[in-house]
């Protein structure tokens, strides 16, 4: 019975990758170059200080919302792609879930941007709150631990996920405007975003080639 059984699986074909991966290769760029062309363009916008989701204020703000959507939906194609990893899909949907959500409820004025503004906003808006608090915090901690989920399988989800907790950390810190990291929130949460995006492409990459 054995031996019948090894036979049919080496007579059964692998099911390839689903197509549905290279969303995971693709929304990473799209959104990162998003973001950074409309944080040079923007006038007031300091992208070492302001946090990505600034850029969806102003009269310009709807690129930026539109990058949101956009590569949540993205994220969301990869996860339903993703074989053999139900817990780490199922995180990576709550991540795709959060940036549309994002960009949905757009957040309030950070660090003194858009010009005029505090630099905590006293009282927090409604949509301020649930932009912070339902989409972005969930988000940010779901896929923490789906690169914990992935440790026993690659090494590299280790050091991403202790490299994207700790920026995270920092850059929330800074824009809660701790004096030490006030003027580099920005940038340590956009080195949070590309080790994201980051690990969710190699992690495509890999089943991609065939290793669940």
């Amino acid at each position: 019975m054995t031996a019948t059984l090894t036979a049919i699986r080496a007579a059964t074909p692998d099911r390839p990758p689903s197509r549905l991966l290279y969303a995971g290769l693709l929304a990473g760029p799209l959104f990162v170059g998003a973001f950074l062309v409309e944080g040079a363009l923007r006038d007031g916008y300091d992208p070492m200080r302001h946090p990505v989701s600034s850029l969806a204020l102003g009269p310009s703000g709807w690129v930026q919302v539109v990058n949101f959507v956009v590569a949540g939906l993205l994220t969301l194609l990869f996860a339903a792609g993703l074989r053999g990893r139900r817990l780490v899909a199922i995180l990576v949907a709550v991540w795709g879930v959060g940036l549309i959500g994002a960009g949905a409820f757009v957040t309030d004025p950070v660090s003194g941007y858009p010009a005029g503004t505090p630099a905590v906003a006293d009282p927090a808006t409604w949509h301020g709150i649930v932009h912070d608090l339902a989409f972005s915090l969930p988000a940010f901690l779901a896929l923490t631990v789906a690169m914990f989920a992935d440790v026993r399988r690659s090494r590299w989800s280790a050091l991403s996920g202790v490299a994207f907790l700790a920026l995270f950390v920092l850059s929330s810190a800074g824009f809660a405007q701790a004096a030490p990291f006030v003027g580099v929130a920005g940038l340590l949460q956009r080195l949070a975003i590309v080790v994201g995006w980051l690990w969710i492409a190699v992690l495509a990459r890999r089943q991609l080639r065939g290793r669940p």
